[in-house]
């Protein structure tokens, strides 16, 4: 009987995706998770953007974006909330969906006194960090031999002592549930230890800190067309892989030029129009094998399209290479 046998179902993308990691063949619980193909959701927290915020827009966003923000912001503001949600889906709604990999970027409101932190992107979340980290940890506590990693990075207005509340409230919320940094990371050994939470904290601060893993490497194009986007991926991948994990961002990046040009739309509209061309590459990905192997793909409105099960199903090729 075939390694993919054994799962009881016929590919690996139709593995139910609340629980894909524990229906792996046996022959890739000894696989390194940065060796695994891992479906991730890029931003993966804009589903929530706050609708009455009147902070200034991302310094990362275009200069005459930020301008014209400032002084129309009535006119100004529907678009940026078009234009910087990138998930349609809550954080849970993503992991049962079959999501593993959560880019979290963290940043503190100007003006506010209290040490709450939200998510950021053009504008605040209502969440704060600690609710959605909770909501995490609950859907852990449901899935026991599943395994997410988490990065945290951008850190926009946080000073040491907001930094060190923060890693606090990682350690508070998942407990022995953390995986220390160095760990080996194959599922055999992290479901015997009870580890289901991998942290990379993209901050000098993590090196005072078991817990915390180094940043992972981000592969953004900085493309708005889907074939500017794969020829980038593919000269990085010339270039060779990193050597632990890493993540191949498929999402697509839009500029002022684009938005005025397209005043109708917004980055969804953008984003499912390409996904048939990009997940053709995707299809095309062989983790394991000694040309480019790829880790992890994130993407936006991962919920809505097929992303999800065709990175699982990349990891049928990795049976070639095990026992």
């Amino acid at each position: 009987m075939s390694s993919l046998e054994t799962t009881g179902f016929g590919s690996l993308r139709d593995l139910p995706t609340d629980n894909w990691m524990s229906h792996l063949p046996r022959a890739l619980w000894d696989v390194p998770l940065c060796n695994l193909a891992i479906p991730g959701s890029h931003n993966t927290v804009t589903y929530c953007l706050d609708r009455n915020d009147r902070s200034p827009v991302d310094l990362t966003q275009p200069d005459m974006l930020r301008k014209l923000d400032k002084y129309m912001k009535p006119l100004i503001r529907p678009f940026v909330y078009k234009w910087a949600i990138t998930q349609g889906c809550s954080v849970k709604e993503q992991l049962d969906a079959g999501v593993r990999y959560c880019d979290l970027r963290i940043a503190h409101r100007p003006n506010d006194h209290s040490n709450d932190l939200y998510f950021y992107h053009g504008v605040y979340t209502t969440l704060t960090v600690e609710t959605v980290l909770k909501e995490i940890r609950e859907w852990l506590d449901s899935h026991p031999r599943e395994v997410v990693i988490l990065s945290f990075s951008h850190f926009q207005g946080l000073n040491q002592e907001l930094h060190h509340l923060l890693i606090e409230t990682i350690k508070n919320v998942f407990v022995t549930k953390l995986c220390p940094k160095k760990e080996p990371t194959h599922l055999g050994h992290l479901w015997q230890l009870g580890y289901q939470v991998i942290v990379s904290y993209d901050h000098t601060i993590l090196n005072r800190h078991d817990e915390l893993w180094a940043p992972i490497p981000y592969w953004w194009a900085n493309k708005c067309k889907a074939e500017l986007l794969v020829e980038e991926l593919e000269c990085r991948k010339r270039r060779g892989r990193p050597g632990g994990f890493f993540v191949a961002g498929i999402n697509l990046t839009e500029d002022l030029k684009y938005i005025c040009s397209h005043p109708t739309e917004s980055l969804k509209d953008l984003v499912m129009s390409t996904y048939p061309d990009l997940l053709e590459w995707v299809k095309a990905q062989a983790p394991g094998s000694s040309q480019g192997s790829i880790n992890i793909i994130a993407g936006d409105f991962v919920t809505e399209s097929e992303l999800v099960p065709v990175v699982i199903a990349l990891n049928e090729n990795l049976l070639k290479w095990t026992p």
